[in-house]
């Protein structure tokens, strides 16, 4: 029994997300394998949810025990992390500040004035965006904001992009695969691969540890969306092994038990390719579930491809993880202006 229970939470989100089943998907892709959705972009009332808000319900407590009055973090101009951290520092009563670097080579006309930023700037943050490029690392930019709040007389607290190399990061997604668990009891089944997007890395690292418990660490199938997978993948070792030690697994996760796929995050990270277009447009007509260019649409599309050229066994019942970030397509007006 993982020893997740030890760590103070703060609730953030409605508790179990759904799991449903996807008939007309499933039936769309030949049928031979049964298609699920574990729904973490309905997991909340703040700002639309997403998966960074169980994240954040472990690293919140943190927070307010150091005597933090503002929230700091990163991420792109549409980041849906730094949306969530907006609305935890709303919600919480608290400032924020997060610095939105330009880490997509994305023009639209609307790009730094909808969705997510927009969100994020409705809730009250101050929102600095940077032209500095992509990075999954820690940031001088970000440790620059934390510096000048700390400098005006404020108590900063910081969270790194994903909330994912902060020591608290993978915690919320070993819950996850409790909670998965705890549902496949409940509906008689068990899951045979889980598919998850993975960039900045902690929501696999976590889900690599809490399946781990059951043996099932090497189903954990991640889709890389950053496009620089072997920095993507140093990452997700570090947090595994971190959060491994945190909730006491009692062994290594092996090499071969982290599963990233590279094959699906061209032409850039934010940027969406052709195939990615298609299976955002798939996931719309089949079961009104959207999806998003950066996160989503390219695992969905690495699901697709990997049940149409015989990945899964036949028979083979396989759940796909939505993590959220569906705000994100407004940026992308032009792209989809005609559906």
């Amino acid at each position: 029994m993982l020893r997740l229970q030890k760590f103070e939470t703060y609730k953030l989100t409605f508790g179990p997300t759904p799991i449903e089943f996807l008939p007309r998907m499933t039936a769309a892709l030949g049928g031979q394998v049964q298609i699920f959705a574990k729904r973490d972009d309905c997991n909340s009332g703040l700002a639309f949810g997403g998966n960074k808000l169980r994240k954040l319900e472990y690293i919140v407590p943190d927070a307010i025990a150091a005597g933090a009055d503002t929230l700091v973090s990163i991420g792109g101009v549409q980041s849906n992390h730094t949306r969530m951290v907006a609305a935890t520092a709303a919600k919480l009563g608290m400032k924020c500040v997060v610095v939105q670097e330009s880490w997509v080579p994305h023009e639209d006309a609307v790009y730094d004035r909808v969705g997510n930023i927009l969100l994020t700037r409705l809730m009250g943050a101050d929102s600095r965006i940077v032209p500095d490029g992509f990075d999954i690392g820690i940031r001088r930019s970000w440790e620059d904001a934390i510096e000048s709040v700390r400098a005006a007389g404020g108590k900063p607290y910081g969270i790194p992009a994903g909330a994912s190399v902060h020591k608290f990061g993978g915690l919320g997604y070993v819950g996850f695969a409790e909670e998965v668990r705890a549902q496949e009891s409940q509906m008689g089944l068990r899951f045979d691969y889980i598919i998850v997007c993975v960039v900045t890395g902690s929501t696999q690292a976590g889900m690599v540890v809490g399946f781990a418990a059951d043996g099932r660490a090497d189903r954990v199938i991640g889709i890389d969306a950053s496009g620089t997978p072997a920095q993507t993948r140093a990452q997700v070792r570090q947090i595994v092994d971190q959060t491994a030690e945190l909730v006491e697994l009692g062994r290594r996760v092996t090499e071969e038990e982290i599963v990233i796929l590279e094959d699906y995050a061209y032409p850039a990270y934010g940027v969406p390719s052709a195939e990615t277009n298609d299976a955002i447009r798939f996931a719309a007509r089949t079961e009104a579930m959207i999806t998003d260019p950066v996160y989503e649409g390219k695992s969905m599309q690495g699901m697709m491809d990997l049940v149409r050229k015989g990945f899964f066994p036949a028979g083979s019942t396989v759940l796909y993880a939505h993590l959220g970030g569906a705000p994100a397509i407004n940026g992308y007006s032009y792209t989809y202006r005609n559906g």
